[in-house]
């Protein structure tokens, strides 16, 4: 039996949005197609082996939790930098998307962050950015969900996630939301994301099973009804956008 390999980074500190939500899609996911699911849960202390990991989960939280665990993660930088170069899985929600850049400045204070990708984030001072999200992604399906930040985020020159059709995005000018350089999407999109948008949990299947070597095509299941309240979510958006815009373009 094909096995699959979940890390689950500091849940314990990192689970604002309803994070495990995505591990569960994961998990299901797999194992609706007799693919083996093995969850390995990082906290505390825990030393970090991203030897035989097929999928990571960074998750959000506020940003107390954050600078705890940014000082944590300093000492397993270069483990996490060996495992995206070298074409792993990753997920970074929130507050983990912005650990991932150089700096987070937020009420707390200047923050260095891992430094893994060359972005910024700043805080906002015009409120937060809270709604619907709908984006275009390059993956060739779109991607729903919700978003509160009060950061703003900048890339410098990497390739964001997807262009934003109805949302606040990256730094609430409605134009990029997220970052995907290699195999990590980093996103400010949860709720959690992964069960709304099965699609990008079979994109990370499939794209961890093929870097093991695994090249049969998944099983494909029945995602009627998340597929349903997807549209349904879209064209609410895009009528509320008419109606009312979220932002100024």
């Amino acid at each position: 039996m094909t096995s699959f390999h979940i890390v689950h980074l500091y849940p314990d500190l990192l689970n604002l949005y309803g994070d495990r939500g995505n591990i569960m899609v994961m998990e299901k996911r797999c194992r609706w197609r007799g693919i083996e699911a093995i969850l390995h849960t990082v906290n505390g202390d825990d030393p970090l082996d991203l030897s035989t990991a097929d999928f990571v989960l960074l998750g959000g939280g506020s940003d107390k939790e954050q600078a705890i665990v940014c000082e944590t993660l300093m000492q397993f930088k270069d483990e996490l930098a060996r495992y995206i170069d070298h074409g792993g899985c990753l997920l970074a929600v929130c507050g983990g998307y912005q650990l991932l850049g150089t700096r987070y400045s937020s009420a707390l204070g200047e923050l260095n962050g891992l430094g893994l990708f060359e972005f910024e984030t700043v805080a906002g001072k015009g409120g937060r950015c809270i709604g619907n999200v709908v984006i275009d992604t390059d993956l060739g399906f779109e991607v729903v969900g919700f978003e509160n930040h009060g950061g703003l985020t900048y890339l410098h020159g990497q390739h964001p996630f997807g262009k934003i059709r109805y949302g606040y995005g990256n730094d609430g000018s409605g134009m990029d939301e997220g970052l995907h350089e290699k195999n990590c999407i980093a996103t400010y999109i949860h709720g959690p994301l992964l069960p709304k948008n099965p699609k990008l949990a079979d994109h990370f299947i499939a794209t961890a099973l093929k870097r093991k070597g695994e090249l049969t095509p998944l099983k494909t299941l029945d995602d009627t009804m998340e597929e349903e309240a997807a549209k349904i979510m879209i064209k609410r958006c895009a009528t509320e956008k008419k109606e009312n815009p979220y932002i100024s373009r």
